[in-house]
């Protein structure tokens, strides 16, 4: 299998990028806290964000035959037919069509009266509730009281809500309100016909989607399966509990990643803590049975860096060997065989989550069919300048706050952004791509969200 295409892209990033500055008398200065940068002596204003990119119409696809009369075989590679309680957050790997019309029959949409013909009506004995068999029919000049949801006698005129009919004496309604027809009936077929395509292929799985899926008729759903993924912790100095000392710190990434990266979808299979140890590496990726093997530490060319050797012994497929952004520049991506892949993330905690998100993220989404959670990259202008690295692309920590005048975004950089700091990252809502040499204050540069994106926007 090739490299996916997003991956790909990490072994190049772009190393030019047009900004833009402007400034304005009338914007109050950015509040920040003593995380941030130092803030300049002049506010500036966001340049406007370019117009957006013409939308061309959407197609129609063709409905695709219901799921139930697809034969099992035909269940694309890879994808599974999963229970609907068992398919919150999974990937939807075939088109979710309706098997059959929604509502399937014509049913009130109030609690109230329905009629037949034009009014005043004599209302009849019985009601009509939902969920009970419909034998009733109505005559011209006739009404029955009816619950909402509750299946429509043919050949009836309208529903008449409780609050805009009255009885009179004799148990005559008359309507307080003119009557047209068909109101307040939902009329077979008004969300959807059998056949007609819900929902394509590659969505995610909300409640919402387990809720059409299930009014639409399904037990269950053809979805992608959950990607299983093994953590494998590197290096001697790391300590599991208690403060650090003589020598030793403590392990960020065992507890960090595991909750991350199920918030990429996945299953986390294991978190095994192994060390400098040569030979419980390879032992560990000879026998994992994971898709995906995420090593943290061991992929420089030091004498305790075993992450190279291993993969050589074990005959894997190099696709990414170090990368042109910092921190993360050692990160690597290789193919194991086929349909298992390994992440090697540097061990400096900022420089793991630079490779987690711009080489992990991107794999697994290409992985599991997920689509990204910004198909089209946006971009912010920062409030303060930035130093760049000479060569390198540089990933920084920033919060997007909105101006209240303008409404325009901007990225405030954070200044605890080292390889093997956490400060800045845990107050950050996004990393700011900034390029070689730098970005001044005002210039528009790429803004990759994380996950939470808790920042005040």
């Amino acid at each position: 299998m090739p490299v996916p295409e997003a991956v790909a892209e990490t072994r190049h990033p772009r190393t030019e990028r047009e900004g833009a500055t402007g400034a304005s008398d009338a914007l109050a200065p950015v509040p920040v806290d003593e995380n941030q940068l130092p803030l300049p002596g002049l506010p500036f204003t966001a340049p406007a964000p370019p117009p957006p990119p013409p939308v061309a119409p959407p197609v129609a696809p063709a409905a695709a035959p219901p799921a139930e009369s697809t034969p099992a075989g035909t269940v694309p590679p890879g994808a599974t037919r999963t229970p609907l309680d068992r398919a919150l957050g999974l990937v939807l790997a075939a088109p979710l069509t309706a098997l059959t019309d929604l509502p399937s029959f014509d049913t009130s949409a109030m609690d109230g009266w329905v009629v037949a013909g034009p009014g005043p009506w004599d209302v009849r004995g019985a009601g009509i509730l939902a969920g009970h068999d419909l034998s009733m029919r109505l005559a011209d000049g006739e009404a029955a009281a009816i619950a909402t949801g509750a299946r429509i006698p043919p050949d009836t005129t309208a529903v008449i809500r409780s609050e805009h009919g009255h009885l009179d004496d004799k148990g005559r309604l008359h309507p307080l309100r003119d009557v047209a027809h068909g109101q307040d009936i939902r009329p077979r077929g008004q969300e959807c016909r059998s056949g007609d395509l819900l929902l394509p292929a590659g969505g995610i799985v909300t409640p919402a989607v387990l809720g059409l899926a299930a009014a639409a008729g399904y037990d269950e759903l053809v979805v992608v399966p959950r990607l299983r993924v093994e953590v494998l912790v590197l290096g001697d100095e790391l300590l599991t509990s208690g403060r650090p000392r003589d020598g030793l710190i403590r392990d960020a990434l065992g507890p960090m990643l595991p909750h991350w990266l199920r918030a990429l979808g996945v299953e986390v299979t294991a978190v095994r803590r192994l060390g400098d140890d040569a030979k419980a590496l390879l032992k560990a990726v000879r026998k994992s049975t994971a898709d995906l093997v995420v090593t943290t530490g061991g992929t420089a060319s030091g004498p305790v860096d075993h992450v190279h050797p291993t993969l050589s012994a074990v005959g894997a497929e190099l696709l990414v060997d170090g990368v042109t952004v910092r921190p993360g520049h050692p990160m690597l991506l290789a193919r194991l065989k086929e349909g298992q892949h390994l992440v090697g993330l540097p061990g400096n905690p900022l420089a793991a989550v630079s490779g987690l998100l711009t080489l992990a993220e991107p794999l697994l989404r290409e992985l599991s069919g997920r689509a990204a959670a910004h198909p089209e990259p946006y971009s912010a202008p920062l409030h303060t300048p930035v130093h760049g690295h000479p060569r390198d692309t540089r990933l920084v920590p920033v919060v997007v706050r909105q101006d209240e005048e303008s409404g325009h975004d901007w990225a405030v950089p954070l200044r605890y952004n080292g390889p093997a700091m956490l400060r800045g990252i845990a107050a950050a809502d996004a990393l700011a791509v900034v390029p070689p040499g730098g970005a001044t204050e005002g210039q528009e540069v790429e803004i990759l969200d994380l996950p939470w994106s808790w920042g005040p926007r």
